[in-house]
């Protein structure tokens, strides 16, 4: 199996990797209406679950203000 020679040890079900894809497409900047289309989501309270599991880009966040008394 690929997850056994990728050494991943959690198991693996189709829905971890719609979850994955999901992830992934919204850390690569892609509209969240795009990734609700893509997955099949009626309701988009549906897809916004995965905004709150996706922290990569918190660093990239400026502080308005701090922009205002730097520029």
């Amino acid at each position: 199996m690929a997850c056994k020679r990728a050494g991943i040890k959690k198991g693996v079900t189709i829905h971890s990797l719609r979850h994955s894809f999901a992830i992934h497409l919204l850390e690569n900047g892609i509209d969240l209406r795009y990734i609700q289309e893509l997955l099949g989501h009626k309701n988009s309270k549906t897809t916004e679950i995965y905004t709150h599991v996706s922290t990569k880009d918190f660093a990239r966040i400026k502080n308005p203000v701090d922009q205002i008394l730097d520029g």
